[in-house]
């Protein structure tokens, strides 16, 4: 018996010693000029003070010393000049979940705002609780760090999934007319390319009961504004402007690159780049910040996809294939579903 007393005690003391994460907790100071430290223990440098009744989340407890987020980066105070409460009451929402990462390297800021500084990066997967939230961010914590995450970046799991019968969806396929685009390996012309890349991605949408919208439903030029204005005018959820690309200097330059304009967007070209590379299996060119009108005129959710190069014999002969076109379509639908089902 007393064996067994004192293996309990060992154990108790065992996890004493450890760090102990506390989610979802805050503090409040009760003295002032209270030294926070760079670690839990009195032989760390002091790195500023704080002052009675300032509030702070807990990120963590290790003994008799609580980190918290101390000017943007993790601060140590000692616990017997502070009070621990729990979460503080939100009438304005039910309790929230944890979320999880959908991206490598998620910004997480000290505030709600993109010109908030950036404190870390988050890896896909990694999960917080959320403490918090507004219409754009969410306010978080795990072990690592206390912050502010833009929410298309994260999954919450307690958010109904939405299937592609319930979008809609605006399909501008590139160029047009007069407007020939891109140049291909035997004289072939983008603005067909596009179409009929437009065409299949509508009949498929339309097959599962999507609402689709084509800035275009023949060869013929639309200006830019036209697209946008037209895009614009619509309910729908997001907007796709097909393109092929040619690089007549290099003919074996392939590949496929998804271009995005706002910050929220880039979890959207992320997932449809992933999801086109997968079936097809063409060159991964990623995705890329792009200054185009139609991303940065357009009032919704926008991508401008090259769906590979004319001016690589190999890659126009494929793109003439009806089972390559579907396999580019499969892959903006697979695309779509992954990111609407995150919502």
């Amino acid at each position: 018996m007393l064996k067994r007393t004192c293996s309990i005690i060992f154990i108790f003391f065992l996890l004493l010693s450890h760090a102990i994460p506390i989610h979802a907790m805050y503090i409040t100071v009760t003295a002032d000029g209270l030294n926070v430290r760079s670690g839990p223990g009195l032989d760390y440098p002091i790195i500023g003070k704080v002052n009675s009744g300032e509030e702070f989340s807990v990120l963590q407890q290790e003994g008799e010393w609580i980190k918290i987020t101390y000017n943007n980066e993790a601060g140590w105070v000692n616990k017997q000049y502070v009070t621990i409460a729990g979460p503080k009451e939100n009438n304005s929402s039910p309790p929230l979940s944890n979320i999880t990462v959908e991206l490598d390297n998620i910004h997480i800021r000290s505030g709600p705002s993109t010109e908030s500084d950036i404190i870390y990066f988050a890896k896909k997967g990694e999960s917080f609780q959320v403490l918090s939230e507004t219409e754009e961010w969410y306010e978080i914590v795990n072990e690592n760090v206390h912050g502010f995450v833009y929410k298309p970046f994260v999954t919450n799991k307690e958010h109904r999934e939405m299937q592609l019968s319930d979008i809609g969806v605006v399909i501008d396929a590139g160029h047009g007319g007069h407007d020939v685009g891109a140049i291909g390996a035997t004289g072939s012309y983008e603005k067909d390319f596009t179409f009929a890349t437009a065409l299949k991605l509508k009949e498929k949408l339309a097959s599962i009961g999507a609402t689709v919208y084509m800035t275009r439903e023949k060869d013929e030029f639309i200006s830019l504004a036209s697209r946008v204005s037209y895009a614009n005018m619509t309910d729908a959820d997001v907007f796709l402007s097909i393109h092929y690309n040619s690089f007549a200097e290099q003919p074996d330059v392939i590949g496929i690159e998804t271009f995005y304009n706002q910050e929220q967007n880039k979890m959207l070209a992320q997932m449809i780049q992933e999801e086109i590379i997968k079936e097809t299996g063409d060159k991964d060119r990623g995705i890329t910040f792009g200054d185009f009108y139609v991303l940065r005129q357009t009032m919704k959710p926008a991508l401008l996809i090259e769906l590979g190069f004319l001016s690589n014999i190999e890659t126009e002969e494929n793109l003439k294939m009806d089972w390559y076109q579907q396999k580019i379509v499969n892959g903006i639908l697979k695309g779509l579903q992954k990111y609407f089902s995150a919502f």
